[in-house]
């Protein structure tokens, strides 16, 4: 080995008040992006398997398939940024490591051998980067030998042509594996490509929004745009266009119109609105807007390049503000904000959060496209709808109140999955406070009911919220859009819940309306955001509001949810609030309002964004047989650039009006009963 191959593979150790290089980058045209990509393979290098077929990065955690298939997914998946980097013309040092990988892997007789792939095998996935990388970058298939090519074929096209896959985004890996094949002569199925594509497309719902999966699956998340879907349709339309021109120019029709719905889940500052499963990706969840380039897709009004290119390069700038989301030795970890097992999906590797390098794809873009030669342009607030219904994923997104905020009803994932109510099921999601996830299934501190209605039957141990929706539906009421959704916790409680968005009266505030049926005696518990709890000095747990300091909680954190401890609750007409980063709250807006307001202090590491939360909560316990309304007002208030803390608390003495539609409902159901 040369020294300068023994100081590549030296490895990154981060220190107590260490930066990442990742951190370090001025992020501002095409050559800085790839320094980025760079500062993210780098570290990975002491990771390799001696013979390079496989990467180890620190973890150890267990996942739902072999850990055979982890350590592919730690080679495979770098291979996104890397091929980006390759097939745009740049240059990497340890191009030649991740050859040599892919030899090693893909040879039966090799110690390394990856191994053939089984029905609904990890592997699959991986093939998809791996047949990418085939693709556009010519010294993988150029560095083979002939016995060599025969072993790819057989790994890589052969074998997952003869297996069973999942009913779901993963089709299209397939379509890949056989693509990367086809590109560089080798044995592919084109039968397989077209028998997936049209499948793929039956999964189509219109306006460029597809179900990650068949009829009767309403789940539209990440995947259905920068993780999986519209991705791979773009990078299909780039790469098979010539030869496929009539589905190219469907899959890039498609992208236009996504393309101005996908933009709302983004704010100002770059943040993406952590919404759905596999957020740990991260800046993946941007990766659309440099796949809309790499497949020179004609742009949709409002957008430009320049507001394209803002909005990638952006979200990469605000994932350089997170530096607790990498390890020791400088690799990406498990988490969002922050290294986080309560949020990880089954199938979350400590390799997995390296398809984040998607975000490269920008890379492949050449660099006298508009997308690099455009002057960057800010978020196109003032040419967007500052609230607007979002049909196919069931939601309202609002540009008020100085975060990116969806409404939620009516997606749920298709299988068992840890949190998936929090994930899918909560009424609303912040691009500044993000969702929690339970720790645990035991009191509310563990069930950290963010945005979400719990109700136990059990006197508060248990807590069933929100997950399936019998109905689910976008309404007008007074022009404006608001959701309805009709579930049941218990078989015997049926819940109707309004969600309605903020107004330009009071932009802080959102409504959220339950009317509950109780065939059982439930206790409830309505939470708001969940917000930093921690003071700015010396990060102790957040005490009563001080006005000098512009922070503290009203009322006080007791650290369980007692409401018998008077200073730990309020009248819910009063409500509580929590002022750190922000503020958030919740107040009760009913009649003679029968719920107490107190603060939820969260199980650390609950949250995605922030590790100890704390959230405001109204509280009360609804009698066997009876019929009740709840009308709460959620207050958010973000910490933003230019914002005085003083301020956090402006708009919490005008609280939101309940509009004529819902009072002239109340008045009918009030009479009837």
């Amino acid at each position: 080995m040369g020294s300068s191959t023994r100081e590549a593979a030296q490895q990154l150790v981060l220190g107590y008040s260490d930066k990442h290089p990742f951190s370090k980058i001025n992020i501002t045209d095409r050559a800085s992006v790839q320094g980025l990509l760079k500062t993210v393979l780098d570290p990975l290098k002491p990771h390799f398997s001696p013979l390079k077929a496989t990467i180890r990065v620190p973890g150890g955690t267990a996942v739902r398939f072999d850990y055979k298939a982890a350590e592919i997914e730690g080679i495979c998946r770098p291979m996104w940024g890397l091929a980006g980097l390759l097939g745009g013309g740049g240059e990497y040092d340890g191009t030649s490591w991740f050859v040599e990988g892919l030899k090693a892997g893909t040879d039966p007789e090799s110690p390394e051998f990856w191994g053939w792939p089984r029905d609904n095998d990890q592997r699959m996935v991986e093939m998809c980067p791996l047949g990418f990388t085939l693709a556009v970058a010519p010294v993988f298939w150029d560095s083979l030998n002939e016995k060599e090519r025969v072993n790819v074929e057989n790994w890589l096209g052969n074998s997952i042509n003869e297996k069973n896959m999942p009913n779901t985004n993963w089709l299209w890996f397939r379509v890949f594996a056989n693509l990367g094949l086809k590109k560089n002569g080798g044995k592919y199925s084109q039968e397989k490509i077209e028998q997936d594509i049209i499948h793929l497309n039956s999964f189509f719902r219109g306006d460029g929004w597809s179900n990650d999966g068949p009829e009767g699956i309403w789940q539209q998340d990440y995947y259905s745009g920068s993780f999986a879907i519209q991705f791979l349709q773009l990078l299909y339309a780039k790469l098979a266009g010539d030869d496929d021109p009539v589905k190219a120019a469907e899959f890039k029709k498609r992208a236009q119109d996504y393309a101005t719905d996908f933009i709302h889940y983004f704010d100002e500052e770059g943040r993406a609105t952590p919404f759905g499963r596999s957020v740990g990706y991260r800046f993946a969840m941007a990766g659309f807007w440099g796949a809309l380039a790499y497949a020179d897709v004609e742009l949709p009004a409002p957008l430009t390049w320049g507001i394209v290119k803002g909005l990638l390069l952006r979200n990469l700038r605000w994932w350089q503000t997170q530096e607790d989301i990498w390890s020791p030795t400088g690799t990406l970890t498990i988490g969002y904000c922050f290294p986080n097992m309560y949020m990880a999906e089954n199938y979350n590797s400590p390799m997995s959060p390296m398809w984040a390098c998607l975000a490269f794809i920008c890379l492949a873009v050449p660099q006298d496209h508009p997308f690099w030669t455009s002057k960057e342009e800010p978020y196109p607030t003032h040419l967007l709808q500052k609230v607007k219904a979002l049909k196919h994923p069931g939601h309202i997104i609002s540009y008020l109140g100085g975060h990116r905020m969806v409404l939620s009803s009516g997606q749920a994932c298709s299988y068992p999955m840890k949190g998936t109510h929090a994930k899918y099921g909560s009424f609303a999601y912040s691009s500044a406070y993000g969702y929690s996830v339970p720790t645990g299934c035991f009191t509310l501190e563990q069930f950290a009911l963010a945005s979400q209605l719990g109700l136990s039957d059990d006197s508060g141990e248990f807590w069933k919220t929100r997950r399936l929706c019998e109905e689910a539906s976008i309404e007008t009421k007074d022009f404006l859009p608001v959701l309805k959704s009709i579930w049941k916790p218990f078989p015997d409680v049926t819940i109707k819940t309004y969600l309605i968005p903020p107004v330009e009266a009071t932009p802080n505030w959102h409504l959220r309306v339950h009317k509950i049926e109780a065939g059982r005696e439930v206790m409830t518990a309505d939470g708001a955001f969940a917000i930093c709890n921690e003071t700015k000095l010396d990060r102790r747990y957040l005490d009563l509001y001080n006005p000098k300091t512009a922070e503290g909680t009203l009322p006080k954190i007791i650290g369980n949810y007692d409401l018998n401890t008077p200073e730990g609750s309020s009248p819910g007409s009063v409500g509580s609030f929590a002022v750190s980063k922000g503020a958030v709250g919740i107040v009760a807006l009913e009649d003679s309002s029968p719920r107490t307001a107190m603060l939820v202090n969260a199980d650390p590491n609950s949250n995605l964004v922030e590790a100890r939360t704390v959230i405001p909560t109204l509280q009360h316990t609804i009698l066997k047989g009876k019929t009740v309304w709840y009308i709460a007002a959620i207050y958010a208030k973000p910490l933003k650039e230019g914002v005085e803390p003083s301020s956090y608390l402006d708009g919490w003495e005008s609280k939101p009006v309940i509009p004529g539609w819902l009072k002239q409902e109340l008045s009918t159901a009030w009479k009837s009963s």
